[in-house]
């Protein structure tokens, strides 16, 4: 039997970060909504919707916090346990900025992009 969870590394830009706690992602797909009127379901809207990488990582004075919380247009590489690789390309810092717990150095971040993919 082989891994299929428990670890987890991040690179932004070909730079490691340190990551303490888990991560999520989401393949860049659709998002799609039931439409339904009075006499029945008539089918559904699909719009784009961005994929993301994120996870909760460990401060460390080899980068700045407000360097990632700037991040725009960067590369995101995620290797799973499980041999997935997933790569967010154009990348953007998404929602709110990373704020640093000083008590285990921890933050979390979250990137988004219109192409998150699995390998």
């Amino acid at each position: 039997m082989s891994a299929i969870a428990g670890t987890l590394s991040i690179t932004i830009d070909g730079t490691n970060y340190a990551v303490s706690g888990s991560g999520t992602y989401l393949v860049s797909s659709s998002n799609r909504e039931t439409l339904t009127g009075q006499d029945g379901v008539h089918g559904y809207k699909e719009m784009p919707q961005a994929g993301h990488i994120a996870w909760t990582g460990r401060d460390s004075n080899a980068f700045k916090i407000a360097d990632l919380n700037a991040a725009d247009g960067v590369t995101v590489v995620a290797v799973l346990a499980n041999g997935k690789v997933i790569i967010a390309k154009n990348a953007w810092r998404d929602g709110e900025p990373a704020e640093v717990n000083t008590e285990d150095g921890t933050f979390s971040i979250r990137f988004a992009s219109a192409s998150v993919k699995e390998q």
